[in-house]
């Protein structure tokens, strides 16, 4: 359903379960950047009405991921420890060149956001299904089926506000270059590292 053309390792589970407080601070920062990549299209936008209703609504929704992930950090006796840069996402922003029209420039923002989404919902499949931790798995799983649904919304505008079937080679060549970024990751307590 995804399209991923590189499965996660299964082992990078077993990083997790080592790490757990440490997947927990990056996964809340990974939601307070989806709220802050939804509140950005708003500003940089404003004129696709639909898609800013969207916005709107999902920006809500990852503060609420946010607030649940931190509520579990502080129901571990832990605080949030602090952000670090997504390797992941420093890399996938390199795949479309800067510039182009203000479509262009949407379209490629909305693909991004897909491909993080399907990470993030592919990870935490595995996560609600390997962990043995099963009130953690039953929360990955709740989160996993919302991340679907993000990972499909963004990639639905993409079609709809660029050219069908530009965007969907683009698409395609975004999940081989995103495959050849996941070959030299997966070994850190990131969710996607």
């Amino acid at each position: 359903m995804l399209g991923l053309k590189l499965p996660t390792d299964p082992r990078w589970v077993n990083i997790v379960e080592k790490n757990i407080d440490e997947i927990l601070t990056d996964h809340a920062y990974c939601e307070q950047k989806a709220a802050s990549t939804a509140i950005s299209l708003i500003v940089s936008f404003p004129e696709y009405t639909e898609l800013i209703k969207e916005m709107i609504a999902l920006s809500r929704e990852e503060m609420g991921h946010f607030k649940m992930v931190h509520d579990r950090i502080i129901a571990r006796g832990k605080t949030l420890g602090r952000d670090r840069k997504d390797q992941y996402v420093l890399a996938l922003i390199k795949f479309f060149p800067k510039g182009g029209s203000r479509t262009t420039q949407l379209v490629h923002r909305l693909l991004y956001a897909a491909l993080i989404e399907a990470r993030s919902c592919e990870r935490f499949r595995l996560l609600s299904e390997e962990l043995e931790d099963k009130e953690l798995a039953e929360f990955y799983h709740k989160l996993m089926v919302s991340e679907a649904g993000h990972y499909t919304m963004f990639l639905k505008f993409a079609r709809q506000y660029g050219e069908t079937e530009e965007v969907n080679k683009k698409w395609e060549d975004l999940l081989i270059y995103e495959a050849e970024i996941m070959k030299n990751l997966g070994t850190k307590e990131t969710v996607h590292g």
